[in-house]
C-alpha cells in the first residue's frame, strides 16, 4: 500500500460524503458504498467465526484466504474497474465446497442455525454474506460489476452454510433440524 492512513477522521462523513480510492467524493448512502459496508460487515462476521474454538484448522485456513479474498472484492468497489476476483477464485471455492461436503450425509431437512457457538458464528457470516450478495446484485443493477465477483459471494454463502454443518459434526453435535409446524392443528 502506497498510502498510509496517518489521520484517521477526514470529517467529510460529517457532511455524508466519503472517498472512494479514485478520489472521488461520493455519498455514504450511494449504493457502493452500502455494499463496500455489507462486505466489511461480512468479513467482521468471518474474523469473529475465527475467534471461536471448534472450527477445524482445514476451515480456519480457507476462511483466512477468504478473508484477503473480501479486502479484495472491496479493493474492486473502491477502484471502479479494478478486476481481483477471477474465475479461478470461484472455482476454488466450489473445489472446497465439494470437499467439506463430500463428509457430510446427504441433507434430509432444512438446519436452523445453531449447534455450537462456532457453528451458529458461521451462519451468522452466511446470512451477513447473503446480504452483501443481494447488495452487490443491487450496486450491478447501477453501475458495471464484475461478474466474478458476484459468482463468488454467491458460492461464498453456501461454502459458509457447508462449514457451518463441518463444525457442527466435528464437535459431534447434531444439527438443529426445522420442525414444520402440523397445519392442520391450527
Amino acid at each position: 500500500m502506497a498510502n498510509r492512513l496517518t489521520k484517521i477522521y477526514t470529517r467529510t462523513g460529517d457532511r455524508g460524503q466519503t472517498r472512494l480510492a479514485t478520489g472521488e467524493q461520493v455519498a455514504k448512502s450511494g449504493q457502493r458504498i452500502e455494499t463496500c459496508g455489507d462486505l466489511d460487515e461480512a468479513n467482521s462476521a468471518i474474523g469473529l467465526l475465527l475467534c471461536q474454538t471448534g472450527v477445524p484448522e482445514t476451515v480456519h485456513a480457507m476462511l483466512t484466504t477468504i478473508q484477503h479474498e473480501l479486502f479484495e472484492i472491496g479493493a474492486e468497489l473502491a477502484l471502479p474497474g479494478r478486476l481481483t476476483i477471477r474465475s479461478g477464485h470461484v472455482a476454488r471455492l466450489e473445489a472446497e465446497l465439494d470437499l467439506l461436503n463430500d463428509g457430510l450425509p446427504p441433507l434430509k431437512d432444512f438446519i436452523l442455525p445453531g449447534g455450537t457457538p462456532a457453528a451458529a458464528a458461521c451462519h451468522v457470516a452466511r446470512a451477513v454474506c447473503r446480504r452483501a450478495e443481494r447488495s452487490a446484485w443491487r450496486l450491478a443493477e447501477e453501475a458495471e460489476l464484475n461478474p466474478e465477483l458476484l459468482k463468488y459471494l454467491n458460492r461464498l454463502s453456501d461454502l459458509l452454510f457447508v462449514m457451518a454443518r463441518v463444525i457442527a459434526r466435528k464437535a459431534t453435535v447434531d444439527e438443529p433440524i426445522w420442525e414444520q409446524a402440523d397445519r392442520e392443528k391450527g
